[in-house]
């Protein structure tokens, strides 16, 4: 691995297709955040606050479900890319058509059963009488759009698999685009509140989906008789399938424990140190957007020679991704030593919570370090669709971290939290790399 990660002369070709990969999706993670800050905008100029609190509420109710069912995203994702390295147009189409029929079910069943999942959520959040009033409106609209919210994920899946990352660009490019002109001209020109916040994006997600699509037609030639080649219903695709899917959700499941039991023993400590977390939260959200870009370029890049049978080349692509995540690693490493006290400034005022946030700011500086290899080993997974194995790695991390965090918050603090967090991410990352190594002997390379 060192020899591949120094041989940069003979892997000159797959550096560059590793960073013509990986710059789209940096900047279509960085939308992400601006759309949901032109959100907070609009309703902060209205002259309630509570339409705040119910935007963010309700924002919060569904990129926790989407983020729950990102295996709709990463499966397609894994499944095309191996199917796109052995050259398997037909199976290509059969992924991605299977995927949509699972997007189709989960977005249909949060339709059907809204009322009892609203009732769930609100009774657990205990908002205000107010802003539970506003975000139930928000909800009830904002909830027509699942079905094309989880198309969007199985498109995206499907874009990254064939290696068309720009494709993917322009497609997020416009949903976040769309919905911060709709949000300017429902709220700010309509006047038409939280209801126009989620009438923008529903339209954005239902339009961005349906170009989607159009493109996914295309680029499959689709025509009645290509699909009737598909055998969609395969009972070992479709078992697969369930299986990847399940893993995902349940590795996605013990990430969710990991950080609320985190953002709760924060909370425990007391509110300046919450508030001085949820700061330094941003910081490693901000980190894990610089460093998924190379986990998406391995997830395709990897899946393509898993596919094909190449374990030369998947060696090589983990080598070439993982010495660039390294590099941006370091990068974020600088910048957060240098500039980290002058960030945490900008994303607050307040001189208690900005000197709490240095006081621990440490744990950021250090956190590309352990970052790095669970990042870069998640997408070399997702791509090759190991997900029990991914699954399992992240079962075993995730008690490692409260074997280290509960005393350790005990003992130390707020240290030792961060110091549990640390632990986790570090122990993924050592038992991914070790069981890759075990499944990259059992590739069997082309004759």
């Amino acid at each position: 691995m060192i020899k591949q990660i120094l041989d940069y002369k003979g892997n000159y070709d797959l550096h560059r297709r590793v960073l013509h990969l990986t710059w789209p999706v940096i900047i279509a993670n960085l939308s992400l955040p601006l759309a949901g800050a032109v959100d907070t905008a609009v309703v902060g100029h209205l002259p309630d606050p509570a339409y705040i609190g119910a935007v963010a509420l309700g924002a919060l109710i569904f990129s926790t479900i989407y983020w729950l069912v990102g295996f709709l995203r990463m499966g397609t994702t894994g499944f095309v890319a191996q199917s796109y390295g052995a050259n398997d147009q037909t199976e290509i189409g059969a992924a991605f058509i299977r995927s949509l029929v699972v997007a189709l079910s989960v977005g249909g069943l949060v339709i059907v059963l809204q009322a009892p999942i609203g009732s769930v959520i609100f009774w657990f959040f205990e908002a205000s009488e107010q802003v539970e009033s506003h975000a139930l409106e928000y909800y009830g609209i904002r909830v027509w759009g699942a079905v094309f919210a989880m198309f969007n994920l199985v498109i995206l899946g499907m874009l990254f698999g064939l290696q068309r990352m720009r494709t993917a660009l322009i497609l997020q490019l416009l949903l976040n685009g769309m919905n911060i002109i709709l949000d300017l001209l429902f709220v700010m020109a309509f006047g038409w509140g939280v209801s126009g916040v989620a009438a923008a994006t529903v339209i954005s997600e239902v339009t961005t989906a349906l170009v989607g699509l159009g493109i996914c037609w295309n680029l499959l030639r689709m025509s009645p008789a290509r699909m009737a080649e598909f055998q969609i219903l395969r009972r070992d695709k479709l078992v697969q399938l369930v299986q990847v899917n399940v893993n995902i959700l349940l590795r996605t499941l013990c990430l969710e424990i990991v950080f609320i039991y985190f953002m709760w023993a924060s909370a425990r400590q007391s509110d300046l140190v919450l508030a001085a977390n949820a700061v330094l939260m941003h910081l490693l959200h901000f980190l894990a957007f610089g460093l998924d870009g190379f986990a998406h370029a391995a997830e395709a890049l990897a899946g393509n020679a898993y596919g094909a049978k190449d374990r030369a080349r998947l060696n090589r692509t983990v080598a070439v991704t993982l010495l660039w995540s390294i590099i941006v690693a370091l990068c974020f490493c600088l910048v957060y030593l240098l500039f980290g006290n002058f960030v945490i400034g900008l994303m607050t005022g307040i001189d208690t919570v900005q000197e709490t946030a240095a006081e621990y700011l440490i744990w950021l500086i250090i956190a590309p370090f352990f970052c790095v290899w669970p990042f870069l080993y998640d997408g070399v997974y997702i791509g090759m669709t190991r997900t029990a194995e991914m699954r399992n790695c992240l079962i075993i991390s995730m008690v490692l971290f409260f074997v280290v965090a509960f005393p350790g918050s005990y003992l130390f603090g707020n240290h030792g939290l961060w110091l549990g967090v640390m632990a986790f991410m570090l122990a993924r990352g050592l038992l991914l790399a070790i069981w890759y190594r075990k499944i990259e002997a059992q590739v069997t390379s082309p004759a």
